[in-house]
């Protein structure tokens, strides 16, 4: 298996707790030199904090254990692209590369509503690779909204 894909499989793990938890399931793990520093997953509903996005939970985690909030060596494996929120803390934490499994064509900050981590001139820039388990992460969040329609019926 793939390094990309061993770590996003880690980042899926994330997504489906939080889909466990009425979450939106995404699900995200910070990693620096081979090894995972950070897990998280989506925890809007549960804490009722709009902040409380899977990105950023990782990188508080990776800061604290680092105790640093530069995490330039680190790279992130997200299983939804980042919104511009999130985008924003990538830039601002110096996070050197993101994987992305699946874009977000509704809120995406890096590469499908706009680009913030490629296209403006920012102190900082994030490599991104895109598609990494791209239908594994497209499942889980289609079954997610799927049976929130049907539960609503």
């Amino acid at each position: 298996m793939l390094k990309d894909e061993r770590y996003m499989k880690e980042a899926l793990k994330q997504a489906k707790k939080a889909y466990e938890k009425g979450e939106v399931p995404v699900g995200a793990v910070i990693v620096k030199n081979n090894k995972i520093i950070a897990r998280a997953y989506n925890e809007k509903e549960v804490k009722l904090d709009t902040t409380k996005h899977a990105e950023i939970i990782a990188i508080q985690k990776a800061s604290k254990k680092l105790k640093a909030w530069r995490l330039t060596d680190c790279e992130m494996y997200i299983t939804l692209e980042p919104c511009s929120m999130c985008a924003g803390a990538l830039i601002q934490a110096r996070i050197k590369k993101v994987y992305i499994g699946t874009m977000d064509s509704k809120t995406g900050a890096c590469g499908s509503v706009l680009n913030l981590l490629e296209n403006y001139e920012f102190n900082h820039k994030v490599e991104v690779k895109i598609g990494i388990l791209q239908q594994e992460c497209e499942k889980i969040l289609k079954s997610f909204f799927k049976n929130l329609r049907n539960s609503k019926k």
